[in-house]
């Protein structure tokens, strides 16, 4: 009788034999730029501004958005046409369950939320947060008003952690926009 020695067995291998595939979860929709252009067709220029928030600035948006103010630093793109000031462009990144959420969010000249969009999701479940319906559900909101997850933003079974966490980044950006605006650190 021959014995025939065992080779040691991957994970990867198993998922293989069991007719499974090994799938990336990490999808790249659009880079900032290109959603600076989708958030703004019109815009002919567009102006990365710097807005760094002192300690009171922090406390004051964390007390508006309702969470911690994650950086005292941003990147605030102002969109601008003809020299005339089409609104601001965001780019952030939440967890989703486990991973970033990279998304952006566009803000008129009046902080008014004109359009999100998942630039970035990396989670194995939950990418409804990136159907056109459920993202429509910002526009028109305020940092002031509707930004509230299972008040004024529908929540998804199977992507609850991402839209909380969506929902969450972009009423912090709402804030981030109206306190920078009110301090006069953004124009318009």
């Amino acid at each position: 009788m021959r014995i025939t020695p065992l080779l040691p067995v991957t994970a990867s291998m198993a998922t293989a034999a069991a007719g499974l595939s090994l799938s990336a979860f990490a999808v790249d929709y659009m880079s900032p730029q290109q959603a600076q252009a989708a958030l703004f067709p019109q815009a002919d220029r567009f102006t990365v501004r710097e807005v760094a928030l002192d300690a009171a600035a922090l406390q004051a948006l964390a007390t508006q958005a309702g969470a911690p103010a994650r950086s005292a630093q941003w990147k605030v793109v102002e969109a601008s046409q003809g020299g005339k000031l089409l609104g601001w462009v965001v780019v952030d990144n939440v967890v989703g369950k486990f991973e970033l959420i990279t998304y952006a969010v566009a803000l008129t000249p009046e902080g008014v939320v004109r359009q999100v969009e998942v630039l970035s999701y990396r989670e194995s479940h939950g990418g409804e947060v990136r159907l056109p319906a459920w993202r429509q559900q910002f526009v028109g909101k305020t940092a002031a008003n509707g930004l509230r997850l299972g008040q004024d933003i529908a929540n998804i079974s199977g992507a609850t952690l991402s839209c909380a966490h969506l929902t969450e980044g972009v009423r912090r950006i709402a804030a981030l926009v109206e306190l920078a605006r009110s301090r006069r650190l953004l124009g318009g």
